[in-house]
Formats: C-alpha cells, structure tokens, sequence
C-alpha cells in the first residue's frame, strides 16, 4: 500500500478498469483518498524514470520496478524524488494531493501498475479489452 496508514476502507475495489471514466475514458488504476499531505511510499524497489507534472496527472512518479512494471503515481501534492534516483520499497516519493485534473476533487493517490510486455492472456471484451493487457490491478498487490 503505497499511502501511509491506508487501509481497504480508502479505496473502491470495483473501480479499476471502471468505465466510462471522465477523459481517460477507463479508469486504469485505484484511486486511494487520504489527507492532504499524507506520506506516499514506493510500493516497489526500483528506479524512477520520471518526477515532474503532467495534464492530466499533475504532480506525478513513474518507477519502473522488477519484472519491467511501471509504478505509476498521481495526483502529488509534493513530489520527494527526482528521476534516476534508486528506491526502495517503503521510500518516500510523495505526499497525497489533487494535482492535475484532480483538482477540486477529494486528495488521493492515483496508483497504477504497467507492464511494457502485455500479458496478452488478459485480453477480454470489456470497453479497451486489449488495453487491459498492459495493466495489472494494484489492489491484487496491496
């Protein structure tokens, strides 16, 4: 669990791959609420490939981690890496916010997990059934 003292109760399981999702059109990861500030962990041991702010993203850490998995992170209020810094599991990244297109909403942590090999087996006829190939829900790993 990537949120400092998070438990089940902060997230809906039933929300990755929930469709439709505002402009992103699937919703690709779980979306954990917290208090504003509250500490973000690496849930992985790998190295970031990338600190900074996007769109949609705003304040965001992508870590690739084993197995070629990106750890993506979203929606910081402040970020504690920069990129091609090592990290271990339990390293502070960030805090929880409402950077990006989450402003205005409730702060959490938009946290998903990419694979650049796809897992072709999990190709199904959801809406973007063959995107979902190349994501792995983060509540299996919490």
């Amino acid at each position: 669990m990537p949120v400092e003292d998070a438990t089940s109760n902060d997230y809906n399981k039933d929300t990755f791959w929930y469709y439709p999702w505002g402009r992103s059109g699937t919703h690709k990861g779980v979306d954990v609420f917290a208090k504003k500030g509250r500490t973000i962990n690496s849930s992985t041991l790998g190295i970031v490939l990338y600190s900074g702010k996007i769109k949609m993203g705003g304040n965001v850490v992508l870590v690739l981690g084993p197995k070629w998995r990106l750890h993506y992170y979203a929606h910081l209020d402040e970020i504690n890496t920069s990129g091609f810094q090592w990290v271990n599991k339990n390293t502070k990244i960030g805090t929880v916010g409402d950077s990006g297109n989450a402003k205005g909403k409730p702060p959490h942590l938009h946290y998903s997990i990419a694979t650049i090999f796809p897992y072709i087996w999990r190709i199904d006829n959801d809406v973007q059934g063959w995107k979902k190939m190349f994501y792995l829900n983060p509540i299996d790993y919490f």
